[in-house]
Formats: structure tokens, C-alpha cells, sequence
């Protein structure tokens, strides 16, 4: 054992007083020290007790900062034999810390992403068992709406409702939809607006915020690939002709389900609701 002189002119600490002082039980020293993460700063060669420095105790609370932290102790090691300074530790955990937010930013889109692929999926299941599949008459409310308009083919309609999600994310608060102003097919040069319901007002260029008016509307909900809307627009537009209505434009496609940004699906499982509001 060192002599108590020579201790207290060292300012060493036996490994029960290092213990004591940074709250590390003795067997964690000895395994740290194992794995050459906390070396004593002397050991007795008869005895083999271990000796800290106080100097030491900076490195303890540090390596169990980091271990709260769940870094693996192979990553403190390389960590602390590349940051001598004190200094220059700080700024690598800052980097750290940086990269960590980014991270959870991108976790957070992910997150928001995976609600509305449940949440559409759970609608879709709900419309599955509720829907008759036949022509109804029924009241749609006034919503809160994003849209992009655009000319081009409709199948282009995916871009912009990809530009929504990008800058509305979170706020979007229910199914994708189409508003058509054609009264006509049109191959190449249609005019339509891709739309997402949000909670509330934002401003983002490029992007029309505004309420969509609601109202009674006949509507029909298509089973199946988008290619066979056809069918379905012509049951409601036989039904529309005999009641004797006049449709109020633009038209409507809501998206119930359709394919995902994981998985495309089966085109037959597709679920389309055309609504086209009648004026009074």
C-alpha cells in the first residue's frame, strides 16, 4: 500500500475513495480499467491495489455521461484517445448533439408519414365494410384545403400531392383528392388540382389555401384500378340524368385507398370516391 506522505503529495485516491467520488461501484473501475477506458493512475506492484489521480475524475463523469447515453464503451475509448482537450470534446458533442436533432427531425417526418398511411388504411377498412358501392345522395362539409392546380396528364396528379406532403406534412389532416374543372376527358392538357384537407391556415409558395365549399353532392364510391373509373363516372352520371340535376363544377375524386408510398398494393383493392355537388 502507498504510504499516506507520498498520497497526499500525489493527490491520489484509493479505488474505494474513487468510488465514492464519482459513483462508480469498484467493479465497474476495475472492468473500465479492463477495457482500458478509466486506467488507474498508479497500481501497487506488491499489493495490486489501483490509485486515481484527480485528474481522473473529469474522464468518470464524462464516460458515464456518455454511457447514459448508450454509446458503447468501444466508442467513448476511440472518442476520448482522439479528444485530449477538453475543449475539443465540447465541440464534437455539440457536432454530435447537431446531428443527433437532425436526425429526430427526420424521425419526426417519418413518424407523421407512418400515421397517415395507418390512418388512411383504417378509413379504407372502415369505407370496405360500410360502403353499399351505389349511387348516394348525401351532404359533404366545407373543408380546409391545400391544393396545387395543374395542367398536363392525370396521372402527373402524383406530384403534386407529393409536393403537399413534403411541405404540409403534419398538418394535413385526412384523404388526398382531386378536383377536376373539365366537364371532358382530356388526354394531355387536363386541368385539375391535387388537394389535401389541413387543420389549419399556413402560406407556402406555390400552394392554394382556402376553404373548399361544401354542400349536397351525388357520390359513388369505385372498387378498382383507376383505369376503370370510367364505368363508375357513367352510373353516376346516368343516375345525375335522371334525377334531373345539374352538376356544379369542379368534381371531386377522393382518394379512400390507393397506392402507398411503401407499397404500391393491388389496383383491385383501390377505393375512389367520386362526388359531384348538385346545385339547389
Amino acid at each position: 500500500m502507498l504510504p499516506e506522505n507520498f498520497r497526499r503529495k500525489a493527490m491520489l485516491f484509493s479505488i474505494g475513495e474513487f468510488s465514492k467520488i464519482t459513483g462508480l461501484s469498484i467493479k465497474t473501475l476495475r472492468f473500465y480499467h479492463e477495457q482500458a477506458v478509466l486506467i488507474p493512475s498508479h497500481i501497487d506492484e506488491k499489493t495490486g491495489y489501483r490509485y486515481y489521480a484527480e485528474s481522473k475524475i473529469e474522464r468518470a463523469h464524462i464516460i458515464t455521461s456518455l454511457r447514459r447515453l448508450n454509446f458503447t464503451l468501444s466508442d467513448i475509448s476511440d472518442i476520448l484517445s482522439n479528444f485530449d482537450d477538453e475543449a475539443d470534446l465540447l465541440d464534437y458533442l455539440e457536432q454530435q448533439k447537431q446531428r443527433v436533432s437532425e436526425k429526430l427531425k427526420e424521425y419526426r417526418v417519418i413518424s407523421d408519414s407512418l400515421n397517415q398511411i395507418i390512418l388512411r388504411e383504417k378509413e379504407a377498412r372502415k369505407v370496405m365494410k360500410q360502403a353499399t358501392f351505389e349511387v348516394e345522395e348525401k351532404t359533404v362539409d366545407s373543408v380546409l384545403i391545400a391544393g396545387i392546380r395543374m395542367q398536363g396528364k392525370y396521372s402527373d396528379c402524383g406530384k403534386g400531392f407529393g409536393q403537399l406532403g413534403r411541405q404540409l406534412g403534419r398538418h394535413i389532416c385526412g384523404k388526398p383528392f382531386l378536383l377536376h374543372y373539365d366537364t371532358e376527358y382530356k388526354e394531355l392538357d387536363a386541368d385539375f388540382e391535387a388537394c389535401m384537407p389541413i387543420r389549419k391556415e399556413i402560406s407556402e409558395e406555390g400552394i392554394s389555401v382556402r376553404e373548399l365549399e361544401g354542400g349536397r353532392c351525388v357520390a359513388l364510391i369505385h372498387k378498382g384500378p383507376y383505369e376503370e373509373l370510367g364505368r363508375s363516372y357513367a352510373r353516376i352520371l346516368s343516375y345525375i340524368k335522371q334525377k334531373g340535376l345539374e352538376i356544379k363544377m369542379p368534381t371531386r375524386e377522393v382518394y379512400i385507398k390507393g397506392p402507398g408510398m411503401i407499397f404500391k398494393g393491388n389496383p383491385r383493392n383501390y377505393l375512389t370516391e367520386i362526388q359531384m355537388l348538385i346545385r339547389e
